[in-house]
C-alpha cells in the first residue's frame, strides 16, 4: 500500500536558537506506512533560520521576502501541504515550546476515523510554568470561542495542530495577525470534528514571541468578530479518511478511498 503522507510545517521568524532541536525532535519512523516530511515558513527571518532549518534535515522550506506575520505564514504553510499531495498537515512551533514527540499522538485521533482536525491542548495536559498573564489571556480567549462553538474547547491557543486532506484544502484564515481563533471558528462552523490531545508544556527558553495581548485585544477580537458574522458553508467532508486496524499506532494503517 502507499504510505501516508504527514507533512509538518514550522512558521519560523528569527528563530534560529530553537528551530534546528524542534526539526531534530519530530518523529520520522513512528510507523511502517506513515511517510514523514518537514517543511518550515520563513516568515521574512533575518537571522540563520533557513540555514539552520537545512542543517537539522528539513525536506522544504518557503521563504517570504520580508515579514507577513503569523496568520499569513500558517495559512501558506497549510496551502503547501496541500499543495505537496499532504494526506495529513501538522503545524508545530518553531520555538520549542510544544513537544514536537508528541506528534503520533496529536495524530491518533485522525488515524481513528474520530477527528478532522486535533489540537495539543496544554491545559488537558500540564501547564507548570506558563506566566500568569498568559494563562489568563488564554482562558479568556478560549471561553469566548467556547461560548460562540457551544462547544467546550481546553486550549484555543494552542500552536501545535492536526488536519486532515479536506481540512487543509478548507481551511480559512482571514487575518495575518494570528490564526488560533479565527482558524478553529471557521473549521468546526464548516462541519469539520475537532478533538484535543493533553500535551505538556515546555517554556520558551529562546527568543521572544512577537504576538502581544495589547495586539490581540486590537486586532484578533475584531477579527474573530468578522469571522463568525461571515457566511459560511458547510463542508461535505469525506469519512474515515484514516482508519486504524486497531488502536495502536504500532499496528497496521489502512486509507480508506
Amino acid at each position: 500500500m502507499d504510505k501516508l503522507k504527514v507533512i509538518v510545517f514550522l512558521p519560523a521568524f528569527n528563530e534560529e536558537e530553537s528551530i534546528g532541536n524542534v526539526i531534530f525532535n519530530i518523529p520520522r519512523d513512528f510507523h511502517d506506512n506513515v511517510e514523514v516530511k518537514i517543511l518550515v515558513i520563513n516568515d521574512g527571518s533575518s537571522d540563520r533560520t533557513v540555514e539552520v532549518s537545512k542543517g537539522a534535515g528539513a525536506d522544504y522550506i518557503v521563504s517570504f521576502p520580508q515579514n507577513q506575520g503569523l496568520g499569513a505564514a500558517v495559512r501558506a504553510g497549510l496551502h503547501e501541504c496541500f499543495k505537496r499531495g499532504a494526506d495529513i498537515g501538522v503545524m508545530i512551533d518553531a520555538d520549542g515550546e510544544y513537544p514536537a514527540d508528541h506528534i503520533p499522538n496529536l495524530l491518533q485521533p485522525i488515524f481513528k476515523g474520530e477527528a478532522d482536525y486535533t489540537m495539543g491542548s496544554r491545559f488537558l495536559g500540564t501547564i507548570k510554568g506558563m506566566k500568569l498573564h498568559r494563562r489568563l489571556g488564554n482562558y479568556c480567549f478560549t471561553f469566548l470561542q467556547t461560548v460562540l462553538l457551544k462547544k467546550w474547547i481546553y486550549d484555543g491557543q494552542s500552536g501545535m495542530r492536526a488536519f486532515t486532506r479536506s481540512a487543509l484544502q478548507h481551511a480559512e484564515i482571514i487575518h495575518d495577525y494570528n490564526y488560533a481563533q479565527v482558524l478553529t471558528l471557521n473549521l468546526v462552523r464548516k462541519g469539520f470534528r475537532v478533538k484535543e490531545v493533553p500535551i505538556p508544556y515546555n517554556v520558551r527558553s529562546t527568543g521572544t514571541s512577537f504576538i502581544t495581548f495589547k495586539g490581540y485585544l486590537s486586532r484578533v477580537l475584531p477579527a474573530i468578530w468578522k469571522e463568525w458574522s461571515r457566511k459560511v458553508e458547510k463542508v461535505n467532508i469525506p469519512s474515515d479518511n484514516f482508519k486504524l486496524e486497531k488502536s495502536d499506532l504500532g499496528e497496521r494503517l489502512t486509507k480508506i478511498s
